[in-house]
């Protein structure tokens, strides 16, 4: 399945994403609710997400990268109050290849991506 809008793609990613870091989440034993809120934040930020793209984006194919682009590119100006505009388009295109590789059921690709992004925000939240 290929969807052309990166806006929905993202918007897929963004909710799978999210459902990852709470699994994660969980099997590093946070079971609070205010606790897996804070924690995931941490991952879930637009400025996460954006760093985490940096970090695998050496990693990435050319097909992901077309992919990545499409999500970045749409959309207006909007974004969240603690990201610059930038980091906002980054994390959209991030959820966008996120969305994409649940959609196409990629599951071993979807995995190391977020995996990759979960090891690089946590050496970098220690």
């Amino acid at each position: 399945m290929i969807l052309e809008n990166g806006l929905t793609l993202a918007y897929i990613g963004d909710a799978i994403y999210e459902l990852k870091i709470r699994e994660y989440l969980l099997t590093v034993h946070y079971t609070k609710v205010n606790d897996l809120h804070k924690h995931a934040i941490n991952y879930t930020s637009a400025i996460s997400q954006s760093k985490a793209l940096d970090y695998i984006m050496p990693n990435l194919t050319d097909e992901e990268i077309e992919i990545y682009k499409r999500g970045r590119n749409t959309g207006g100006t909007h974004k969240p109050k603690n990201a610059s505009l930038n980091e906002y388009r980054k994390a959209t295109g991030f959820e966008a290849l996120i969305g994409y590789l649940y959609l196409n059921k990629n599951e071993e690709r979807l995995a190391y991506i977020i995996d990759s992004s979960i090891d690089f925000i946590n050496s970098n939240n220690g």
